[in-house]
């Protein structure tokens, strides 16, 4: 029986190969497992989303409407169209549930308001028939940039938000940093969120 020499030699290179790749399951499991939980906003640690609203209006030329007497009143660019509610979760909602299975997150919000999206490349279709009996819909998609999950949002409206997720304090808090850009808003919301885990 003949025995091939550069089976071997084949084999070894590829071995070798398949060893130095990343590995990234078991760490990026982890960090998976870490994001999961209750999140409650720090209202001390974060931006005011208003003076973040407030300061795209300024920056895209408009002019803010100043209170007379007293404070302004709390959350009072909430509540704008049904089509961009993502928009008032993402900016305003004080808790933040985070559960995740194989590459499908769940990030559920107050009142029931949920989003459901795959960071493992997985594709989205909508057929006619369908986007003609449910409408438009809101849609994510995310994905690791180490240990960050990028999201982007995709509102009813047609604009978009680009989100970053990281945990800090050796992840006792978790840190969202938004850029928001509703369809017809003409300017861009800047806006960080910091959430303390429960």
């Amino acid at each position: 029986m003949l025995i091939n020499s550069k089976l071997p030699a084949a084999f070894f290179i590829l071995l070798a190969w398949v060893i130095m790749l990343p590995q990234p399951t078991l760490a990026q499991e982890s960090i998976v497992e870490r994001f999961s939980g209750t999140w409650l906003i720090n209202e001390e640690l974060s931006e005011d989303p208003d003076e973040a609203i407030e300061q795209a209006i300024k920056d895209a030329g408009g002019r803010v409407r100043k209170k007379w007497f007293g404070k302004k009143e709390k959350e009072r660019y909430r509540g704008g169209p049904e089509d961009q509610e993502m928009y008032d979760r993402i900016t305003y909602d004080d808790v933040l549930r985070i559960s995740n299975d194989k590459g499908e997150f769940w990030f559920g919000y107050e009142d029931g308001f949920q989003r459901v999206f795959h960071t493992d490349g997985r594709t989205r279709s909508v057929g006619a028939s369908e986007l003609y009996a449910q409408g438009a819909q809101d849609f994510s998609f995310g994905e690791w940039d180490g240990e960050t999950l990028l999201v982007e949002g995709r509102p009813r409206d047609g604009g978009y938000s680009i989100e970053t997720y990281s945990l800090i304090d050796d992840g006792a808090r978790l840190k969202a940093e938004f850029v928001i850009n509703p369809k017809n808003f003409g300017a861009v919301i800047k806006l960080t969120r910091i959430y303390d885990r429960q």
